[in-house]
């Protein structure tokens, strides 16, 4: 590959992932609303808000494990259905009012540390600033809509919910069934009414009674947005059943956030494509398709980065480290993502043989660090320019290009200790080979020094043993013959073998050199 095509190569590389940078400053707003969203289903999963210590009596994971009497089976699952309801409902709810910016927010009444269990109100509805607005009963009864309206028209332990102006919440599947009841029992009361004013004057009394009731009835009922199947798969798969509330979330976020990625990458592609048209690099057809391609691939990428980041975002805002928690605020978990698919495409070039082991480690640590700080300036974007994602690109971008600035003289200033740190291990080497030859040397001279001092000591103790012996016995001969063997062994000239030849040797004129 040629220096100037490598060259280009890379700096498309560098173009994408500081759109993807932009993409992911996009998506802070959106990312913060559905995360939190999502969150609401993982505390209705286990009973615990960690955010602000709120605990619930149950948990859907606690309400799964309840038991069963065999011989009361039904009952006892639609029971506890309808206590998984109660769970699912605040959830959805309270999804569905951060992701529309509501601050008002359902809570469960039977919560832990709250007292006993509120005979009037399963949930209320509270301001901002914690104050009831108003209060709610559920109410999964009946085997039919028409059932589930007679019970609650009839049933006098009932009467209390209309008497507290109580909301009441039934199941999904209801709703319309329940309404459509109501519809038709109060127009019969109305005949009746009408037919009583003529005829029978002493029922009107008691006819408007009931009509009124049933009115006001009509006016209390509310969907739960649960249904009854909802609700009973909630009890027997409560961990499948948060999955795909958070799935359906993260779904509404990613397509939410695709628009705005098709518009930044369509613009970038337009801009782009127009000057390689101008320059007449490319011919209209291939500028056309060039950007319909951008737009889908930033499209596509941004829909990732929210519906991925948005459940990140979830399970850290309810994390039990305090410091997780925190992170969650920024807009690090939308990063997270996208640092992942950085990461992705250059593992990739790794693997392939593009680049290699060091340039993929420094690959990595650069788009890591940028896209982390990339993340911290779309916060502050964000609330610096509270408009959305203008803020977030704004600072995204800014964010980028500083971290990729600084993160470059890091990396020189690394090469060049990296360069001195190779020197200083070069030299250790070339030490450490020098050390294995003195070494070496001194091993062969060890063996030469034990070699000579084991011939010539056997020669030294046997010449001594003479000597000794000629001693004691005033064996002058004696005596110089075994000085005679060291002095052989140690390559000297003997002068003398007996006593007479030195005697002789001492009387000549002959000098001796020792």
């Amino acid at each position: 590959m040629s220096e100037d095509k490598s060259d280009d190569i890379e700096k498309e590389d560098r173009r994408k992932t500081l759109e993807n940078a932009a993409l992911t400053g996009t998506s802070a707003e959106v990312v913060q609303r559905c995360g939190s969203a999502a969150k609401e289903h993982l505390v209705a999963y286990s009973g615990v808000d960690n955010e602000t210590g709120m605990q619930l009596k149950k948990g859907l994971k606690d309400i799964a494990e309840s038991k069963i009497n065999p011989e009361n089976e039904y009952a006892n699952l639609k029971q506890q259905a309808g206590f998984a309801a109660e769970n699912k409902y605040t959830a959805r709810e309270n999804a569905e009012r951060i992701i529309n910016k509501d601050k008002t927010r359902v809570v469960n009444t039977d919560t832990k540390g709250s007292g006993s269990y509120n005979q009037l109100f399963d949930h209320y509805i509270i301001d901002k600033n914690g104050n009831i607005i108003a209060g709610e009963q559920m109410k999964f009864i009946g085997s039919s809509p028409e059932e589930c309206f007679r019970l609650l028209a009839t049933k006098k332990d009932f009467q209390k919910y209309l008497d507290a102006n109580a909301k009441i919440t039934v199941p999904s599947d209801y709703y319309d069934g329940v309404i459509k009841e109501a519809d038709r029992q109060i127009a019969e009361l109305e005949k009746k009414f009408e037919y009583a004013k003529k005829n029978n004057t002493d029922q009107l009394n008691k006819i408007q009674e009931k009509l009124d009731k049933y009115k006001k009835l009509k006016q209390s009922i509310k969907n739960s947005n649960v249904s009854t199947k909802e609700a009973l798969f909630a009890r027997q798969h409560p961990k499948l059943s948060t999955a795909m509330d958070i799935a359906k979330i993260s779904h509404r976020a990613g397509l939410e956030q695709a628009k705005y990625g098709a518009t930044i990458g369509g613009t970038v592609s337009i801009i782009q494509n127009t000057i390689a048209l101008c320059k007449g690099d490319i011919e209209i057809n291939e500028a056309g398709i060039a950007v319909v391609k951008d737009t889908a691939k930033a499209a596509a990428a941004s829909y990732v980065i929210s519906a991925t980041g948005s459940t990140v975002k979830g399970l850290m805002q309810n994390s039990e480290s305090a410091v997780v928690r925190s992170i969650s605020k920024t807009n690090l978990p939308a990063a997270l993502v996208t640092t992942a698919v950085e990461a992705g495409k250059t593992l990739k070039k790794y693997i392939s043989g593009e680049i290699d082991g060091l340039e993929c480690l420094e690959e990595l640590g650069e788009k890591g660090t940028n896209m982390v700080s990339s993340a911290m300036f779309a916060t502050a974007g964000q609330i610096l320019i509270p408009i959305p994602v203008v803020g977030g690109v704004v600072g995204a971008m800014m964010g980028y290009a500083l971290s990729s600035a600084c993160y470059k003289v890091l990396v020189d200033a690394l090469k060049e200790a990296r360069l001195a740190h190779e020197e200083r291990l070069r030299i250790e080497k070339e030490c450490s080979e020098v050390i294995k030859m003195l070494e070496e040397y001194r091993r062969e001279m060890n063996e030469v020094v034990n070699r000579y001092m084991t011939e010539h000591i056997a020669v030294f103790n046997n010449a001594f043993s003479k000597m000794e012996e000629a001693i004691g016995l005033n064996d002058i001969d004696g005596f110089i013959s075994g000085a005679n063997l060291i002095t052989k062994k140690l390559g000297g000239k003997v002068r003398y073998n007996n006593f007479k030849e030195f005697n002789a040797f001492m009387e000549s004129d002959e000098i001796d050199i020792l």
